[in-house]
């Protein structure tokens, strides 16, 4: 490899740079004389960075040191002569901090419950034994040979629930029975009983069915193996023998119910975050959901879905994550690069395919600038806007071919982001999914990568903020350096961006959208009767559709660049009514008609010799109360009702047809 200095020093400013050949070998001491100075230092070499880290700890070196790969990703590259301008996109992204992410505490006092269907499971109890609590139950109808010596409790029993995460599972068992002592050439057991409670901190699964919760191999505690496996058995054995003490995760995602537009007085709005959740950690909570940080294993559809910024990724945050990519764009162009082509892919299966890549094949395109993210599917469309604004010519997002959970977010993510792009003049096919397992394949699809256009100059913004204002800085940045600038372009069903469209005609300007709409676009006037939208602040949930009584809203998702930076429009104002008696304004001319034309004359307190109580209704509510009060109006009183007919009029009826011949009854 062959590393370009000038490149990189005219990439990162005024950040010293120094070239090397052999840092890690023989010329080590040049390593030990940087180090030796305090403040940041990146060294461009990661598969030698345990060394570095080690003679730095050993040696007490005051320099913080970071890590960079710019050989697999740029210098093994059959474009390795023109890769010093990404060499200088990768470095400066990587001398960006990284924030350490808070952590969820999990905590197992090895308490596990085996769920298997012979005497496999009892095996695996003997194995974990000496090191666990443990209970097996089994499942379907085995003939088991009872141990000489009960070591552990076995039971009979078929999981209907299982709920939890390590150190807090929950099991829920239907034909729950135990075992007879007296048992000779196999276990028999006692009566069962319906819907028993079991609680373990491990779930070892050997029952060779269905997995118990979903995407099983996400859920901390929950083991998993084929019965018939017995290597897999052991191994999950292994596993589970550790799983005993104090454990820290990262807390993902950062939630905000105040912010979350789920519901509002029963009536469901937006639920994108509990359509993608693979792991079943969100659930509704009256207005908002809950996100249970122990069962959440951090993929973060519902932070990239979610349009109010309710459910932000917080590992590490949105702005963190921009801080980076926009480092990365604006040193790749500082340093002479052109169309740069983002690749997000994450630590574990893009990393290793971009380096199998470089190992065996062509490497990278010198364009392609891997971005690695923990999880592809927490990039959203600010990150994609943000890009564009920041000069990339194209967005790439790595998964594998046969994913582990659902990416229909991303695919949402991707589309919405190729929208905007081609609307805006970027060209077309700018975002896209690349699904592959091949190095071969992710080849061919970064060979096909279009070149359009790219914003000229592009912008400089600073990301800062949640993700919802992330996205507004983000797309009005995008629209600003936009090669063709549209005002309004339109978008898919389901996207987080729009306005919503009502019939003015039929609002009677109850505003009870106003009091739905959970972001504020929806807003009333204090000192009139009055409907104003900010078309910036909709997420388009749908509440206030599902809210208004007159059935008079619908949704139009669309982006307005337009409205971000404006002030709310009118949609509707009136004159307000004023109580006939002390000339006080108390309602909307438009309702107060439509209530005196339903009950006039169609209702007994307000027709006939009552119909002079409609005046009441045009009153305020002093002077409506002081009027009926004056008037004597008992509000109880009813019209007379017809006497009930009981079985002797019928029957005396039926006598008076008799003789009468007539059809007449008694009144």
């Amino acid at each position: 490899m062959a590393p370009d200095s000038a490149a990189v020093s005219r990439g990162c400013g005024a950040r010293k740079v120094v070239g090397a050949r052999h840092l890690c070998r023989s010329e080590l001491d040049r390593f030990r004389a940087a180090a030796g100075e305090s403040g940041p230092l990146l060294v461009a070499c990661t598969q030698e960075a345990p060394l570095f880290a080690e003679i730095a700890g050993a040696e007490n070196l005051p320099a913080t040191l970071a890590f960079a790969n710019i050989r697999e990703t740029a210098g093994w590259s059959a474009e390795a002569t023109r890769s010093g301008p990404k060499m200088a996109a990768l470095i400066a992204a990587a001398a960006v901090d990284r924030p350490t992410p808070k952590a969820v505490t999990l905590e197992s006092e090895g308490v596990v419950l085996i769920y298997g269907r012979d005497a496999v499971a009892i095996e695996a109890g003997r194995r974990l034994a000496e090191r666990l609590d443990v209970s097996v139950v089994l499942t379907g109808s085995a003939q088991i040979e009872p141990p000489r010596r009960t070591e552990f409790p076995i039971r009979r029993g078929t999981v209907r629930a299982l709920k939890g995460v390590l150190g807090g599972f929950e099991v829920v068992l239907d034909g729950y029975a135990a075992p007879a002592p007296s048992s000779r050439g196999t276990l028999a057991f006692g009566p069962p009983r319906q819907g028993a409670v079991a609680k373990a901190d491990i779930v070892l699964d050997l029952s060779g069915g269905p997995a118990l919760v979903s995407a099983a191999d996400l859920r901390a505690g929950y083991l998993r193996a084929d019965p018939a496996s017995p290597a897999a058995v052991a191994e999950a054995c292994l596993k589970a023998g550790d799983l005993i003490g104090t454990f820290d995760k990262p807390r993902y995602i950062d939630f905000r119910d105040d912010l979350c537009a789920h519901s509002r007085s029963r009536k469901v709005g937006c639920r994108r975050c509990l359509d993608l959740c693979p792991t079943g950690a969100i659930t509704p909570a009256g207005d908002h959901v809950a996100i249970d940080a122990g069962i959440c294993a951090g993929c973060g559809s519902c932070a990239a879905a979610c349009p109010t910024g309710a459910a932000a990724y917080d590992a590490p945050a949105a702005d963190a994550t921009l801080t980076r990519l926009r480092a990365m764009l604006t040193a790749y162009r500082a340093a002479g690069g052109e169309w740069p082509v983002v690749l997000v892919h994450d630590g574990q299966h893009g990393a290793d395919l971009i380096d199998a890549l470089a190992r065996y094949g062509a490497g990278l395109p010198a364009n392609v600038l891997p971005f690695e993210m923990d999880e592809v599917t927490a990039a959203g469309p600010e990150l994609a806007a943000a890009a564009f604004a920041w000069g990339a010519a194209a967005i790439r997002f790595l998964t594998r071919a046969r994913p582990k959970h659902d990416t229909a977010g991303l695919a949402a993510t991707a589309e919405l982001a190729g929208t905007l792009a081609a609307g805006l003049g970027y060209g077309t096919g700018t975002a896209a999914i690349i699904a592959a397992d091949d190095p071969d394949r992710l080849a061919e699809a970064l060979a096909l990568t279009p070149r359009d256009r790219t914003a000229e100059p592009p912008s400089s913004f600073m990301p800062a903020g949640r993700k919802r204002d992330l996205l507004g800085l983000a797309l009005r940045e995008m629209h600003r350096v936009a090669p063709m600038p549209v005002d309004v372009i339109a978008l898919s069903p389901g996207a987080p961006l729009g306005r919503v469209a009502v019939d003015t005609e039929g609002c009677t300007l109850c505003l009870a959208c106003v009091s739905a709409c959970p972001t504020g676009a929806l807003k009333d006037n204090a000192e009139r009767p009055m409907l104003r939208f900010d078309e910036a602040a909709c997420v388009q949930c749908g509440l206030c559709a599902a809210t208004c009584p007159e059935k008079v809203i619908t949704l139009e998702p669309r982006v307005n660049f337009a409205a971000f930076g404006t002030p709310p429009v009118v949609v509707k104002e009136e004159e307000p009514f004023c109580c006939v008696e002390c000339g006080k304004p108390f309602g909307t001319r438009s309702s107060i008609d439509r209530v005196v034309a339903k009950l006039e004359g169609r209702h007994w307190m307000f027709s006939g010799a009552h119909a002079g109580r409609l005046a009441f209704l045009k009153m305020c509510e002093d002077c409506r109360v002081s009027a009926v009060t004056n008037a004597g109006i008992d509000p109880y009183a009813t019209t007379e009702r017809p006497r009930p007919r009981t079985t002797e009029d019928y029957l005396r009826d039926r006598e008076r047809e008799k003789r009468t011949g007539t059809g007449e009854r008694d009144e």
